[in-house]
């Protein structure tokens, strides 16, 4: 099953506005997920179930909204689990592979800085139901930025070793941060009618809260002239065609299934 833009009818706009919010949680939540059972410690492991269930909650939530507004022509299920590859609008940042646990917790520091801001502004959008859902889940991402950056000064101002794999972890990372920034055709529209947020203007504040953490636990901000993007318009890493395949496993298998 495909979920093309035209069944979306004229909400089309709003709904890929949605979608490129929705999908970075899903498929960071989905990456927290894999840890369960594989944490370093059992705190730890409680602790990234917890921000999985976290996102996937607000996931719901923005898909529910989606498929109000699709007026019946879809479920939040198929929206969450029957789109092909290039339907996800998620940025290559939160697809990347849990390597190690530096990696797990790199890519959720770096996300969770970008999240916090963009909640705090999406509270002001002209749309009570996505005001709503950013009030509510600005209390649990504030909790998880707390989490990945006092994990960052603990590896960073840690041992040799520790400090080796945060650093490499954020070097590896960081290319694919811009595409946060970056703006995609519904995202546009959005600011234009009210309901978005203006993810351009965040960017500065981002660099100077991310690079304070960086600073403080001893680590080199990267610098890098080239980055990585593409997500935002369906196109994605090797890594989100096995990271789907997972994902998607029992809806494909067993089409229609009701739990």
């Amino acid at each position: 099953m495909s979920l093309k833009k035209h069944d979306f009818r004229e909400n089309g706009d709003k709904i890929d506005y949605i979608l490129t919010i929705a999908d970075n949680s899903l498929i960071l939540g989905q990456r927290m997920g894999e840890l369960t059972g594989h944490g370093p410690t059992l705190e730890v492991d409680i602790a990234c179930t917890n921000i999985a269930l976290d996102l996937f909650g607000q996931v719901r939530s923005y898909f529910q909204y989606a498929a109000q507004l699709a007026e019946k022509s879809c479920t939040e299920d198929d929206l969450a689990f029957l789109r092909t590859e290039r339907e996800y609008k998620n940025v290559l940042l939160v697809e990347q592979p849990n390597t190690n646990f530096a990696y797990v917790i790199a890519k959720q520091f770096l996300f969770d800085h970008y999240h916090f801001l963009f909640l705090n502004e999406l509270q002001n959008s002209n749309d009570a139901t996505l005001s709503a859902i950013a009030k509510k889940s600005i209390k649990e991402v504030s909790y998880h930025k707390r989490f990945s950056s006092d994990w960052v000064l603990r590896l960073g101002d840690g041992t040799s070793v520790s400090k080796e794999k945060i650093q490499k972890a954020i070097n590896d990372l960081w290319p694919f941060t811009q595409e946060l920034f970056e703006p995609n055709e519904a995202e546009e529209k959005a600011v234009e009618l009210g309901y978005g947020v203006d993810i351009a203007k965040l960017q500065e504040e981002y660099k100077q809260a991310v690079e304070k953490v960086l600073i403080e636990s001893t680590l080199e901000v990267p610098v890098f002239e080239f980055y990585q993007r593409g997500g935002k318009k369906g196109v994605h890493s090797e890594h989100m065609g096995y990271l789907l395949s997972d994902m998607q496993y029992m809806q494909r298998t067993y089409p229609g299934m009701k739990w």
